[in-house]
């Protein structure tokens, strides 16, 4: 028997940016340190803490005695998927009324675009062996390109969305690179809260979108990582993909609950589908069965049982959306105060586009350059698009994040 492993010849994966920004944070002893490239949604304490509400509902589920620990069905737990179906289109939305829409219980959102692009491979355009090609924004979170690639989706391709120099949603080049891809391309599309600008088309963009998208026979798949986070009205920031469903057009969404339930260790998200008919959707939920049995054969249900509970219970839906709405508060007056204190200081540029972005991210337009001065210099470490997340921001680190951002503006290091 030979002595080397079957492994010998293996390579070390590339580093994953955020484990190395942690590493780089944790081996910093500096006691102004700042980590402001966090994923979690954090309170003013610089935590992130469980929300009272979600631990009521978990003390209330400990003492259940009709409660099991049986597996939830391949599907997902019904009454989950049929609530946070309805939380996205609305009650009245004629894909529910019409049966033409349903939800998948998925681990995490990251599950949910897994099995939306596995979807994808396998049954979009059935009639040919489909791999692409897929349009992402620029930028994008880092994962997705690499989500759609390993399911062998290889055509992934960038349309432009940030306009760097005016620091705002490119509109006009979106809709241009959408005019020029190939029909039936599948466009991913986040529907509030984009990572990592924090910045979205307005309605009216929206709409042109949307009409564009139709014109082209263009395929959406929509991101909604965090309902109600971005503008404190779940309905506000679900505005794009209902508008989409009323003009009749099939889609994917993608959903996640860990930001706005602060549900992270649970994985709770969703991938909802809408089609034109609803035979069609029996089979397209019957081969996302069969693609669950291979990716994780059942959810978890925890989190699932909770955001349930809460979407059904009148008292405890007024408690939840009270909460985001101060969730969406604190992090407006962030966003006001570190523009103000950057004003106040004389750092260079408008900083106006602050305010303007909304959701948990906030895409400074720092460079890679200041970036890496915050670091070295000042021990404040974001990612290196200058990305950073709004909510890490509290009144015991802003003055100070405030005064090295200047710096780095005014430095010549």
């Amino acid at each position: 028997m030979s002595a080397l492993s079957a492994f010998l010849d293996i390579a070390i994966a590339p580093p994953n940016p955020e484990r190395k920004l942690l590493a780089a944070f944790t081996k910093d002893t500096h006691s102004s340190k700042v980590h402001l490239g966090r994923r979690e949604h954090l309170n003013e304490d610089g935590q992130c803490s469980v929300l009272p509400l979600v631990l009521k509902i978990r003390l209330q589920a400990a003492g259940d005695p009709t409660l099991t620990s049986d597996y939830m069905p391949t599907l997902g737990f019904p009454e989950f998927t049929r609530s946070v179906m309805e939380l996205a289109l609305g009650r009245d939305s004629p894909a529910i009324i019409e049966n033409r829409a349903a939800g998948i219980q998925t681990v995490g959102g990251t599950g949910a675009v897994r099995l939306g692009a596995e979807l994808l491979k396998r049954c979009y355009n059935v009639g040919v062996a489909w791999c692409g090609p897929v349009y992402l924004s620029s930028p994008c979170d880092d994962s997705l390109a690499r989500t759609f690639q390993a399911v062998g989706i290889r055509d992934v391709h960038h349309y432009r969305y940030w306009d760097a120099e005016k620091k705002s949603v490119a509109v006009e080049w979106l809709l241009e690179d959408l005019e020029a891809v190939p029909e039936q391309a599948v466009i991913v599309l986040s529907a509030s809260g984009h990572c990592p600008t924090g910045a979205d088309p307005s309605q009216e963009q929206w709409a042109s979108i949307a009409q564009v998208m139709m014109k082209r026979r263009l395929f959406p798949f929509f991101l909604l990582p965090a309902q109600g986070l971005c503008s404190g009205d779940p309905a506000r920031d679900a505005w794009p993909l209902r508008h989409f469903v009323s003009l009749g057009l099939e889609l994917l969404c993608a959903q996640s609950f860990s930001h706005n339930f602060r549900l992270y260790g649970e994985r709770v998200g969703s991938l909802l589908l809408v089609l034109k008919q609803s035979a069609t959707l029996l089979a397209l939920q019957s081969q996302a069965e069969d693609l669950v049995r291979t990716l994780w054969s059942h959810p978890p249900g925890g989190g699932a049982r909770v955001v349930t509970t809460v979407l059904n219970n009148p008292a405890h839906l007024a408690e939840w959306r009270d909460v985001v709405k101060t969730m969406v508060e604190r992090g407006m007056l962030v966003r006001e105060r570190l523009r103000e204190k950057l004003r106040v200081l004389g750092t260079p540029g408008s900083w106006d586009h602050l305010t303007q972005q909304g959701g948990m991210y906030c895409y400074t337009g720092l460079t890679a350059k200041q970036v890496a001065f915050l670091a070295n210099k000042r021990h404040i470490y974001l990612p290196g698009n200058g990305s950073l997340n709004i909510s890490a921001l509290n009144s015991r680190n802003l003055d100070y994040v405030a005064e090295s951002i200047h710096l780095a503006m005014t430095s010549n290091p």
